[in-house]
């Protein structure tokens, strides 16, 4: 093979990977945040979460993509170990598609398609149709980068050291290998597939040599996730593992039938006898299938098995407890007065989380501690997921055949979720306040800093009272808890006062003024909410 030989066929790979790329993000830009949306709506039905997941990976043409979505939606809290195998399950039957559309020779009618997609992409001012002229146009670079391949390595058939390189993958476990390495190269299973068939296509490579080639390439499919998980928590990093570990079994499965019935493969080329394109395709396919009918029955052991290798920390299980519900774990049979008895205890519950965020918010801006910064952000994501179960349960709750004092009371306590929840993002606002006091080396004054000090201690006796009042409808406790409330708007218009005063003398710099108006806000604003959750369930609220 000649330099411009190679330079072709570099630009084929190269323009099938773009064509992949644009085809991928047309598809995505298309559906919207509809596929984020499909996967965080994928319930604990784990067959369910399968067909999501293989639906998903079908739509945007990247196993990787829904992978990568699948350990951030497990990262952020949102989808389970269980939830997320399913899915995972699932892209790896839709990734096979590529292979199949692949296995047909469109390369004569690519520079067609290629035209009308740019067209419609270049000319349409609608949004949803340049979107679908990406697609389109991507999948007319996707064959025509096919095309450029084929001819480039016609002269390869003739080359006799290329030749010797293929020898050597004669080898079942080279040949693994090999497959394992060239799809972490190009991060793309189905990319390497494709190419691999485009060799068999052109006489490069037989069958026997493919299909070994199509496991490893299963296996190095990983290799965007593992590169995604480092910077994610442990849970992340286990939904990685969870993947690797799943392509691994999927591997071995595989090998031992292959070795234990030689004529499944005849089976499989037998569908197909005269197109090895189709018969790599196929076996890309039922490959994919079998792995998840046998594996789909142990799922529960794959996770357990993820558990093991990264375990989990005491403050892992506490997150797990946290964003589950305690007390709301039947709502159906049961009398209406223990039905809301349960919804208050677990929005009490949801209440003392999103305290205890606040306090470490206060701590973390004092000690200007990075690591409580961070406990607070997964602490403020725990009392949002919290808030999302309870409300649900809240809403069903309101389905029920209850009296309009009891349906007035769930509305309330709907009010009353919904105030906790902003408790936790404004002590999320203060952890990051913390981050801009570093980065930009505010300092404040002794004054500001013990007056934040004296404000924070108001709030937080703000929202003990409330809670106390809440949980127990110790309503009698109602003047104190608007007695508390009055104090923090005092001390807050006190503060402030005495906050631009310092400025306008020079005693304060403007950029730690700033994250002190912003603390001194949220806090006071933290009591109003606690307040709410204080009078939400009293008939006479003294206000």
């Amino acid at each position: 093979m000649t330099i411009f030989g190679f330079f072709s066929l570099m630009g084929g790979v190269g323009l099938f990977l773009y064509g992949m790329s644009v085809m991928s993000t047309g598809l995505k830009n298309a559906a919207g945040d509809k596929m984020k949306l499909i996967l965080d709506h994928a319930t604990s039905n784990r067959l369910i979460s399968v067909l999501i997941g293989a639906a998903v990976t079908l739509l945007i043409q990247s196993s990787s993509a829904t992978d990568m979505m699948v350990i951030s939606f497990v990262n952020s809290g949102l989808m389970s170990l269980t939830q997320a195998i399913g899915v995972i399950m699932g892209a790896n039957i839709g990734t096979t598609v590529t292979a199949q559309i692949t296995a047909f020779n469109l390369g004569a009618y690519a520079p067609l398609i290629l035209f009308l997609g740019a067209a419609i992409f270049l000319f349409m001012k609608e949004n949803t149709l340049k979107h679908i002229g990406a697609i389109i146009m991507g999948f007319g670079m996707l064959f025509f980068g096919i095309s450029v391949i084929k001819t480039a390595i016609v002269p390869l058939s003739e080359s006799e050291s290329f030749i010797s390189f293929l020898a050597g993958l004669e080898n079942p476990a080279i040949a693994i290998l090999f497959g394992v390495a060239f799809t972490a190269l190009l991060q793309s299973s189905s990319s390497s597939v494709v190419i691999f068939q485009t060799f068999a296509v052109q006489g490069l490579i037989n069958y026997q040599m493919a299909v070994y080639l199509i496991i490893g390439a299963a296996i190095g499919s990983v290799t965007p996730n593992i590169l995604a998980s480092l910077t994610t928590n442990r849970n992340g990093k286990r939904t990685a593992v969870l993947n690797l570990l799943f392509n691994l079994i999927r591997a071995g499965i595989i090998l031992a039938l292959i070795s234990l019935f030689p004529g499944f493969l005849r089976a499989i080329q037998n569908l197909t006898p005269n197109s090895i394109g189709h018969q790599i395709a196929n076996t890309h396919t039922i490959f994919a299938i079998l792995a998840v009918l046998i594996e789909f029955p142990f799922a529960g052991k794959i996770c357990t098995l993820s558990e093991k290798i990264i375990p989990l920390l005491p403050e892992e299980n506490k997150k797990i407890a946290d964003r589950k519900l305690m007390y709301m774990v039947q709502n159906t049979d049961l009398p209406s007065s223990l039905a809301l008895y349960q919804a208050r205890l677990e929005i009490t519950r949801q209440g003392k989380i999103a305290r205890d965020c606040l306090q470490d918010a206060i701590d973390c801006f004092f000690r200007q501690d990075d690591h409580l910064a961070a406990v607070v952000i997964e602490t403020e994501t725990t009392v949002d997921i919290l808030t999302a179960k309870i409300m649900d349960r809240l809403i069903a709750l309101r389905s029920m055949d209850y009296t309009p004092h009891e349906l007035s009371q769930i509305s309330q306590m709907m009010l009353a979720a919904s105030d906790i929840e902003r408790i936790s993002d404004y002590a999320e606002n203060i952890a990051e306040y913390e981050g801009q006091y570093k980065t930009r080396k505010a300092v404040l004054s002794d004054a500001g800093s013990q007056e934040l000090r004296t404000l924070s201690e108001a709030t937080l006796r703000s929202i003990d009272c409330a809670l106390d009042i809440f949980e127990h409808e110790n309503f009698a406790r109602l003047p104190e808890a608007e007695q508390l409330e009055q104090e923090v708007d005092t001390l807050y218009d006190q503060f402030v006062n005495a906050h631009i005063h310092r400025l306008m003398k020079g005693e304060c710099n403007p950029v730690s003024g700033v994250i002190f108006t912003d603390m001194s806000s949220g806090l006071e604003r933290c009591s109003d909410h606690a307040i709410n959750v204080a009078c939400s369930l009293s008939e006479n609220p003294v206000m």
